[in-house]
């Protein structure tokens, strides 16, 4: 499936980009909205992109005026260093999973192919099958309660640990079929898959994802020239709310102005076109002088 750059129009807008400015785009991924970008701050305009996982910028090294980096956001002060990148007029940080990890990484981020339970973007200490397998029941339940708000983590938490007694869990469907046991019968044939919130708690915890937010966001402000912009699309409503709570406090602070009031979401058409865009929030700030 081709990765389509969620709220890319409103993007551009809040970004505001102009000739021969420079970006940084914080998870180019696959490169859609670094492009888009790019068409708008030539000739000499520049965007530091920066991408946790080597495999998915592979094909992006071509692209003139783009300064690729293989790391983690949250060093992003220490990468605008090392690169001498600046002056910097907007910070884009799109925190959506890309489709190339959905359909073809085969790191069992997806609950819709058979896949081993790794889930991590780039090589790091432990993988989902390792909490699944090895963490206590508390420490499963307390992830799936924290980071996907799942409801029936106690029950799940107890069930993963009553079926790897039996045997290992390995694998995406096994884990599926073990959610499955644990929560209501009800619960099965929601709009949300079942077990959507087990694979996003799971995938939060491997990656270090919310702490990475939290880091990454004071030092995008420091990184930004006055009146520069930052813009965060987030995909559900833990990262939202450490957006929304981080703007709100550096308003409070006189650091920035926050430019949107409430969160922006996608159009119908755009949800029609792109489905995954669905749960999108744009929020957006412009730093005072």
């Amino acid at each position: 499936m081709k990765h389509i750059p969620v709220l890319q129009k409103e993007v551009l807008d809040y970004l505001n980009p102009k000739a021969n400015q420079n970006f940084i785009d914080c998870t180019i991924g696959s490169g859609g909205h670094a492009t888009a970008i790019l068409e708008k701050n030539r000739p000499k305009g520049k965007v530091l992109g920066i991408e946790v996982d080597s495999e998915l910028i592979k094909n992006l090294a071509s692209i003139e005026r783009l300064i690729l980096v293989n790391d983690n956001f949250r060093n992003l002060k220490i990468i605008v260093e090392k690169y001498n990148f600046g002056p910097v007029q907007g910070i884009l940080l799109d925190l959506g999973i890309s489709s190339w990890h959905l359909e073809k990484s085969g790191r069992g981020f997806s609950f819709q192919r058979d896949e081993s339970l790794d889930m991590r973007y780039r090589k790091n200490n432990f993988t989902a099958e390792e909490i699944i397998n090895t963490w206590l029941e508390k420490e499963i339940e307390k992830i799936l309660r924290e980071y996907g708000e799942e409801r029936f983590a106690r029950r799940i938490a107890r069930e993963i640990i009553k079926e790897r007694k039996v045997r290992p869990i390995k694998t995406t469907f096994r884990l599926i079929e073990v959610v499955k046991k644990a929560i209501s019968r009800r619960y099965l044939h929601q709009r949300i898959h079942f077990a959507t919130r087990t694979f996003q708690a799971l995938r939060i915890a491997v990656n270090n994802e919310l702490e990475n937010l939290e880091k990454v966001l004071s030092q995008a402000i420091n990184v930004l020239e006055p009146k520069g912009r930052l813009v965060v699309i987030s995909f559900h409503s833990l990262e939202d709310r450490i957006v929304k709570n981080f703007l709100r406090d550096k308003s409070k602070e006189g650091l920035v102005r926050i430019l949107t009031k409430k969160p922006i979401r996608p159009t119908l058409e755009e949800i029609r076109n792109n489905p995954r865009a669905r749960s999108a929030k744009l929020r957006a700030a412009l730093k005072n002088s």
